[in-house]
Parts: structure tokens; C-alpha cells; sequence
């Protein structure tokens, strides 16, 4: 809810927030109570960060890389993330044309207050990550929610998308694989984006922070197509890929201009990344990739699982999603809307689930559920889901 604290200034009242950590405050009230919650609220793989890149984070510790480091990042990690881009998109970035930063989430606030204002228009995902908006709506710029509706797989309605571009649009923003519908901009849709945005004077900032989390489909990027190199900032980053959530390190790469001017705001804001977080991020890159493959594979074994059992639920329809690790269920035929079942699930079932609405007004009808948990607690969490269910309908 938006802060309305008459001392705060008054873009507070229209700075969001992120729903998922209120129901894990809730949910860890429940527990401290003595209830039993299954966890499917928290976007976070249950994964430890692989050893290796302990070891390479402790190293660093003990060598004394403990101190400020450039705004930018340090030479060489943003070298091996040029390297890794550029192996990834096809694309042929600089080392100087990378900015590092303590978390991927940073990067959507430098971006949109680095290119928007009052009077611009940001065109970006709804059902979407909340920051997005929440952003937009904190600088004074206007919202243009793009719908990624379950009938259409979750994929845009170019026509429509063509339609909300004028020459008011400062900013497009993309998610693909998506959170929270997990669902998948194939190569054509990125495709006819493009064509779009190349007719206007609009940039990109395209969020794929989940590139590596695909199952059965290859990962196609909006900078790999002519003409959008210096159109587009790509954010990404190592929370998701290596389960280094809580290490808070991500990467933007885009035109020398852009670059600079979100270095200019982190250098305001944070001043730099930590730099024994970026030799850690380094050997992520550069050493195996073995874990992220078998976290991958697991991810794709537990999407099954739980999309086919959501669907045995009746007055519950779920889409097996591309990538990431959400399930995006829709209900139908219940008297209660979305909010309200999420409530009844943690506070009756036991299941700590996400209101579609808490991505945008097209999330309405939905849930959001993280697969990122055991398969014994996500078939635990179906059979509570569908208990509840039952009992309301």
C-alpha cells in the first residue's frame, strides 16, 4: 500500500512495493504461532550458491578485496561480462559499456529515472514485476500497462502494443522468461517489438534475468536484432541463474551514454558494488555451469509436477510455463476474488501464495506460485490448495 505519511514527500504516496516480502512477513507470523506454511510466495531458488563461487567470494575476502571499487565495476568482471553477452546475443558490447550493480533491481530505477519524466510514457508488462510500475509512477511519468493475457499464452497483442506507441512513449520495457507468468516472448514477437520501437524515439530496457531458466525453448534477446543495439539497456544479473540472492549482483549493458548516466546515479546512490561480490561473479561466469543445468532440469521436473496437479483442482486452469519458476494458475468460479483466496490459502490453508492483481490489474483471476520448493512440499501445497478450495467453492 502507498505511504500517505503527511511528512514524507509526496512522490512517496506513489512508490509501490513488493508483495511478495508482506506475505512473507505475514507467513512468518503464522509460523512463529505455531502454523504450518508452505512457502510458494518468495521468488528465490532452494538452492545453495555453488561452492565454487564461495570459495572465489572467500578469496576475495581474504586477498582485501574490500574496498570502494570504480562506479562502473571492476575492469575485469566487466570484461568476462561482455564476454558472456556477447556469447549469449550475438551481440559485440564493450567491457565500457557495462554497468555493475548491487542487485539486477537497481537498474530498473537508473534507467527509468535516467530517460523518464512528467509527461512521458513508459509502455511495460501487466501481469508484471511491481517495480516496474511502481517506478514509473514515482518519477510522474504516465503508465502504459502492455496486457499478457492467459488466453493469448501470455504473449503481447502486437497490434494493440503498435497502437499504444506514440511519440509521448520514452520507454518499453520487456521481461522474457516473465515473472510472474513464467511465460516466453518468442523470436517473432521480439521481432515485431522491434519493428515498433525502431518507428519511434523510444529506448528498451529489457529484463532477462531469468535467460537461463528456459525449458525447451531457446532465449532470444530484443539487442540482437539490427537496429536496437543502441536502443536497448539489458538488464540481467546472478540471483536467479546461481542462486546468489542474497550476494545482490546484477549488470546492465547498453549504449556508452546510458551507461554512464546510470553510473552517474549509482555513484548518488550507492557509490559501487562490492567488490569481493564481483571477483565472486567472476568465477560464476567463468567457471562450470554444471549446477545451473541440474537446477534447470529440477526447476523443469517440478513445473510438471505442480502445473498437473494444479490442474486436477477443479475451477483451476494453469498454463505449464517457458521459464523462470512461477506458475501462473487462473480460477474460475469462485465467489471470492484473487486477493481474498490468496488470504483464505495462508491464513486457512497453510499456503503462502501471491495475488495475481499484486502484478498489475490484468493479473486479476490469477495466483502466482513459486515451483522453486521440494517436490514433497509443493505436493503437500497442492493437496492444501485444493482442500481450501473445495471448502469455498
Amino acid at each position: 500500500m502507498p505511504v500517505t505519511d503527511p511528512k514524507l514527500a509526496g512522490a512517496m504516496g506513489r512508490l509501490g512495493t513488493e508483495s511478495a516480502f508482506v506475505v512473507l512477513a505475514r507467513a512468518k507470523q503464522l509460523e512463529a504461532q505455531g502454523n504450518s506454511i508452505v512457502h510458494l510466495e518468495i521468488g528465490e531458488p532452494d538452492f545453495e550458491t555453488p561452492s565454487n563461487i564461495v570459495e572465489a567470494g572467500v578469496k576475495a575476502l581474504r586477498e582485501g578485496w574490500t574496498h570502494y571499487g570504480p562506479s562502473h565495476g571492476l575492469p575485469e568482471f566487466k570484461e568476462a561480462i561482455a564476454d558472456n553477452v556477447n556469447s549469449w546475443r550475438g551481440t559485440d558490447y564493450l567491457p565500457s559499456e557495462v554497468l555493475v550493480t548491487p542487485g539486477a533491481k537497481p537498474i530498473m530505477f537508473y534507467a527509468i529515472m535516467a530517460l523518464c519524466g512528467p509527461g512521458d510514457e513508459v509502455v511495460y508488462p501487466d501481469p508484471g514485476f511491481p517495480i516496474y510500475r511502481s517506478m514509473i509512477e514515482y518519477i510522474g511519468a504516465t503508465p502504459v500497462p502492455m496486457p499478457l493475457l492467459a488466453d493469448n499464452e501470455f504473449r503481447l497483442d502486437v497490434d494493440r502494443f503498435r497502437a499504444d506507441l506514440n511519440d509521448k512513449t520514452r520507454l518499453v520495457i520487456l521481461n522474457s522468461p516473465s515473472n510472474p507468468t513464467g511465460g516466453y516472448l518468442p523470436k517473432e514477437d521480439i521481432e515485431s517489438i522491434a519493428e515498433c520501437v525502431l518507428n519511434t524515439g523510444a529506448m528498451v530496457l529489457t529484463d532477462e534475468v531469468y535467460k537461463e531458466i528456459t525449458y525447451d525453448i531457446d532465449h532470444f534477446s530484443i539487442a540482437s536484432v539490427d537496429g536496437l543495439r543502441e536502443r536497448t539497456i539489458l538488464l540481467d544479473g546472478f540471483s536467479k541463474s546461481y542462486s546468489m540472492t542474497g550476494w545482490r549482483l546484477g549488470y546492465s549493458v547498453g549504449p556508452q551514454w546510458i551507461i554512464d548516466a546510470m553510473a552517474q546515479l549509482q555513484t548518488n546512490a550507492v557509490s559501487c558494488t562490492a567488490s569481493f561480490v564481483q571477483m565472486a561473479g567472476i568465477e560464476a561466469l567463468k567457471g562450470p555451469q554444471d549446477q545451473v543445468a541440474t537446477m534447470t532440469d529440477t526447476f523443469r521436473e517440478r513445473r510438471d509436477l505442480i502445473v498437473g496437479m494444479l490442474n486436477e483442482i477443479e475451477g483451476v486452469s494453469c498454463l505449464s510455463p517457458q521459464g523462470a519458476f512461477y506458475a501462473f494458475p487462473q480460477l474460475n468460479g469462485f465467489r471470492q476474488n484473487e486477493e481474498e483466496i490468496a488470504d483464505i490459502l495462508l491464513d486457512e490453508g497453510g499456503v503462502a501464495t501471491l495475488a495475481g492483481t499484486a502484478f498489475g490489474k490484468f493479473g486479476s483471476g490469477s495466483l502466482r506460485l513459486s515451483f522453486a520448493n521440494s517436490t514433497d512440499n509443493l505436493i503437500e501445497a497442492a493437496s492444501r490448495i485444493g482442500q481450501t478450495l473445495d471448502a469455498i467453492r
